[in-house]
This record gives structure tokens, sequence and C-alpha cells, in this order.
């Protein structure tokens, strides 16, 4: 019998007849191995145990362990066992799609009558009926023509509208549970069986238009998370407990700090505590910047469509972004502008005015420019998701030399102003070209290697996602934990070989000739809003001095203290603090119930007693006693305390 050779991750090679699949190869090493094996990885694409091997293939086994086998496990969780039991519950409902999110995934589909968090129980139930039967999940390919109609038959329109609009003609994948028969399309892979399904809860229900479109239905959602074990499962359920506690959301109300309304979906309406948190952050980042050699610079938010079409964002982005159209009436010719979704061409524009030399390189440009995005509705989330926000958006042009100290610079600046705002922590991704893309594949094959080039030297650990870069080129996303190890993806740094091109952007070089310069995009906060509502997340709403929008609040005990109260409070403001007089007549211990529920990091309770000793007594947020000191002696402390990190 004929063998085939594959490529074990030790280097070894394996040999096994022809035909062989990734259960064959797993049993071929071990048991164990085989038992715990959930798909496998061949020339580091993706596939179902039973996919047959490819000779002189490398190839490795994905276990349940892993973290790509819990990622395996969720989506057939949801693409078998939650479509199923919507099926089997309601079954005249359409199936859609059912991919994975982070620490869970959805089911979106077509009901035939309101299903609401109340049904989420049941559903639950039948999902746990299903995998009592510990079900093989077989696959079978099809034609397109094939799978079109296997769906049709079923009635199942929008998997019938999937295949039909794909550009792909054969091997359409489809996965039957062997016990009920029960189908869906999928691309896969899949657990081998049911059996492998670890702890699961179904979370919250919500709408989605089909394929993110207004104008087509609105589906249903249904949320859910799971875990290998039960004990993983609670963990999550706690940390997502604590994080509806700390939701930014809730706390932007309790501190009057900002609010939204219909008449501007996905735009913030800031009100003055919430601005003067937006404000510090952004001196502190300006500063920062500045002294890493940016030159801060201000250009336009409505933009002719002709610049969009030069640099690409009309054809790859433009369903993204609000579009505006002066007609006749109003002007002597017709033009299409568009609200700027990012800075890049415009600071390419900057650049391009007048002629650059080598020396001039780099040139790092910086703007906190407001941008706009066209986010779905039903995809917007307080602050967290917006489609008007402010990013801390920078651009370098620099030579191919120099990304690998670029690179350096901008992770150690990223580094400090990520420690200074309280995270110590933060994980380096690395994605690249994604399907939809401008350029030559021979200038992203470029732009790939000299970003891995550059991390690598600087002896980073990073990992790669496939498939996940920006349309003109790749990246790498800095990823934070915060308070309560949840993930945030905030800074960014992009290589891109081709918008230079497209602007005809040019520097001379040494030899006296003209050179396209490499541009690197870069944010590390990235949007200004974000931002903000996962500083507030972390820190519970109790900011640092420096960022609190009241920092301290002056509480008269009695009326006959208000005007020592009022003095303390002329020397604090005269000292640049923000503070402010609560003179009311209330019980002091409503005031500071009051203002602690506002964050209000220092509440200063002065009656005849400090009066007479020229003393406060204060109360900390987050303590219940209260700290008698000289007023002098308070207000040096905090005025030193109170200082941004540059400052210090």
């Amino acid at each position: 019998m004929e063998n085939i050779s594959v490529k074990l991750p030790d280097g070894s090679i394996k040999q096994l007849p022809k035909g062989s699949t990734g259960l064959d190869l797993a049993l071929s090493i071990g048991p164990g191995l085989a038992k715990d094996a959930v798909a496998i990885e061949i020339n580091n694409i993706q596939k179902d145990l039973s996919d047959t091997l490819e000779d002189n293939a490398s190839v490795s086994i994905i276990t349940i362990k892993s973290n790509e086998g819990l990622e395996i496990m969720r989506h057939t969780l949801a693409a078998q066992v939650l479509a199923s039991a919507i099926k089997n519950l309601y079954p005249d409902a359409k199936l859609a799609i059912g991919p994975t999110i982070e620490d869970g995934f959805y089911y979106d589909f077509l009901p035939t009558k309101p299903v609401s968090i109340d049904d989420l129980p049941l559903i639950e139930k039948e999902m746990n009926s299903i995998l009592a039967d510990k079900s093989s999940i077989n696959k079978t390919y099809h034609t397109k023509k094939e799978a079109i109609s296997l769906f049709d038959d079923q009635e199942e329109t929008f998997k019938a509208e999937i295949i039909t609009d794909s550009e792909q003609n054969d091997n359409f994948q489809i996965y039957t549970q062997e016990s009920s028969g029960f189908i869906d399309l999928c691309r896969g892979p899949h657990l081998p069986n049911l059996d492998l399904i670890g702890e699961f809860k179904l979370t919250k229900v919500s709408g989605a238009y089909w394929r993110g479109d207004s104008s087509k239905p609105m589906l249903t959602r249904v949320y859910g998370t799971a875990w290998r074990t039960k004990k993983e499962l609670n963990d999550y359920l706690e940390r997502l407990e604590k994080a509806e506690q700390v939701d930014h959301r809730k706390l932007g109300k309790e501190m009057d700090l900002f609010h939204f309304q219909e008449e501007a979906p996905g735009m913030v309406f800031w009100h003055p505590k919430g601005w003067t948190i937006y404000t510090q952050l952004q001196y502190y980042v300006r500063q920062m910047q500045k002294n890493a050699g940016y030159l801060e610079v201000n250009t336009p938010e409505v933009v002719d469509r002709k610049l969009w079409e030069t640099s690409g964002h009309w054809d790859k982005y433009r369903e993204n972004m609000f579009i505006t159209e002066i007609d006749e009436e109003h002007a002597n010719e017709k033009r299409t502008n568009a609200l700027k979704p990012m800075n890049c061409p415009n600071h390419v524009q900057i650049y391009n005015q007048g002629i650059k030399s080598y020396r001039d390189l780099p040139f790092r440009l910086s703007e906190f420019g407001k941008c706009h995005r066209y986010e779905a509705s039903g995809t917007m989330h307080g602050l967290m998701r917006v489609r008007g926000f402010a990013q801390d958006d920078g651009h370098i042009f620099c030579t191919e030399d120099q990304i690998e100290s670029e690179t350096k610079n901008f992770i150690d600046l990223l580094s400090k102003m990520y420690a200074n705002l309280g995270f110590t922590e933060f994980k380096i991704k690395l994605s690249t070209r994604p399907e939809k893309r401008i350029g030559s594949d021979a200038s992203w094959d470029k732009a790939e290697k000299a970003l891995q080039d550059a991390i690598e030297k600087l002896k980073l650990e990073y990992f790669i996602d496939e498939g996940d870069g920006a349309f003109y080129g790749p990246k790498l996303d800095f990823v934070l934990t915060d308070a309560i190890g949840r993930k945030w993806q905030c800074g960014t740094l992009q290589v891109d070989f081709n918008l230079p091109g497209r602007f005809d952007s040019t520097y001379i070089g040494e030899d006296g000739a003209k050179h396209t310069p490499v541009l690197l995009h870069r944010a590390a906060l990235g949007s200004f809003e974000r931002f903000i509502g996962i500083l507030l997340e972390n820190y519970e709403g109790k900011l640092p001095l420096w960022l609190a929008p009241t920092q301290t609040v002056i509480a008269a005990i009695t009326d006959d203290a208000n005007e020592y109260a009022n003095e303390l409070n002329e020397n604090l403001i005269s000292k640049g603090l923000r503070t402010e007089l609560d003179v009311r007549n209330e019980q002091i211990s409503y005031k500071v119930r009051e203002h602690s529920l506002q964050k209000v990091p220092y509440i200063i309770a002065v009656g005849k007693k400090e009066i007479a000793d020229r003393t406060v007594s204060v109360r900390k947020l987050g303590t219940d006693k209260n700290e008698v000191i000289s007023a002098d002696v308070f207000i040096k402390n905090l005025v030193s305390e109170s200082n941004n990190p540059l400052q210090n």
C-alpha cells in the first residue's frame, strides 16, 4: 500500500497509508491523544478529524484542552445543538448563522413567534436533551446545485441564499447529526461527536438584521457561553455578574458623565464631568506624543469622494461611511462627500505638501480627529461601540529600514501610556491579510514580513490572527487585560505599502532618486470614547485623582461652616484642582452618600471644630473612616497627588 509522509509540530516525520485521516494520525500517536482530539490543522488550515491528510503536509492535532479546541466546541454547540433545539421547538423557524464570539457563541434565526429571555430555560432543556444522545457528527461534500436543492427542500431560505451568493462552486460542507438527521451548512470544523461538549449557558436574546442590513429581515439572536468544565463556566458567570455591576453605562448615569438619545444614535452627549475626563486624558496623550516626536495636525471632517476613491475606502469601506450629497439647487455643481471614517488619507495630503528628503523621515503626524462610521444599530453598545468618535490617531512616514525602530518606539510609548493608566498587562496580535483587500500579494508578503521581523527582533511574544488585517495592510493589535480579566483590543500599528503609492507620496533618497515611503498607521488608546468606557469599568468609576472629574467636595456640616468651606474651596480652585462646594441644608451623612455614589475621591467635612483648628475631616472614597488633618497639609498633598503621570 502506498504511504504518505506528514510533518508533525516537533519536526518529526510520520508515515501513514494513503487516504489516512486526522483521526488515523491521532490513533497512530496514542489512544490518549485520539480521545482528546477534536480537529486537525493541515498547513495552518483547520480541518475536521475525518478529513484526508495530504502528502508532505505539516499537520498538528487540535485537542479539546486547547484554546482552538474550545473554539471548535463552542462552534459545534451553536451550529449543531442550539440550531437543532430551535428547529425542534420552533419547527417553522428559518435558520441563519451561528458563529463563535469571545467567550461564547450565538445563533440567528427568524421565528414565527417572538422569542424572549424567558424562553432560554426551555431552549437549554432541549439542548441538553440533544446532548444526551452523544450523537456523532458526520460531514459530506456537495456541489452548489446539490446544496441549494437540499436547503430549498427544507425551506431554509437563508441557507440557500448563502450558497447562491457564494463564489464557491463545489465542496460545500454539510454536517449531519447521526442520531437525529439534523443538517447544517458550515465551513467547520466541528467536533466528531457531541459527547465532547462541556458546560454551557444561554445568556441573552437580541435582534439583528440579516447580513447587518436594515432593509433585510430582523432576526432573533440567542447568545450563549460554553466552557470545558462547570468551574470554568461558574467563574465566567461570576465575571459576567461583576461586569454588569461595573457597566460604564450605569456608572455614566450615576456620575452624570454622558448620555445617548434617539435623535443622534451612536453619538455621545458629553456632560461637563464626562468631558473633563475626556480633556484630561487627551491632554496627557497629547503631551506624551509631543515628547515622542509627533507633530499635531487637524484635518477636515467632510471630504470629497474623489479622495476616498483614490485611497480605496470608497470601494472597500463605503458601506461603513456616512455619505452626503450637495445638489445643483444649493451649489453650482453636484458633489458627493463623506464624513471621514479615519484620518489617514488626510494625513497623506499634509505629507505631500512640499518635497521631503530621507533626512525628514521618520515624519510623525498625530491628530485627535473626529471620525464617523456607520455601525449597525444592533452592534452599538454605550461608549464601547459608537458612530462618532475621536482617536489618538497617528501616522508615521518612514523608510523600510526604519520600520523596526519605529515599531520599537511606538511599543515603548504605548507601554508607558498603558502602565500610567493602570494596565500593566497586554498581549500582541499580528493580523494578516483579509480576503477583502487592496494591493498585490507581493506587497502584502513584504508588509507582513517586515512587521513580523520587527516584533521578533524585539523579542516580544505575539500570536497570529489569520485574515484579520486592515484592507490595506497587516497590523499589530494590542490587547489589554482589565481588573476582572476581560480582554480589550485597543492600540494598533499597521504597516501600509499601498496608500502612499496611491497618492504619489515620495521622498528624495540618499541616491538622489524618488522613493515611496512606508506608512505606519498607529493608535495607542484607539477610540477615546471606548477607552473611557474601559477605564470606567476597570476602576469601577473610581478613577485616579488626575482623571477624576470632581477631585474633592467641601461639605459644610452646619451653616456656621459655610464661610470656612467656601474659603477652602476657593483655595483649592486657585491651585488648579477640580472641586465643588456643598453648603446645602442637608445632613452630612446624606451628602457623603450622594458624592460617594458619584465616585468623588475625597469628601471634606468641615464644622465648628475644623474651623477652630484650621483642619479638615477627610473621607477617602472606598473607606468608612474620616481622617482629621491640617487644611494646609491636605491641600499640599492633594495638589501633589492630582498631578498627571507626566508631572510626577
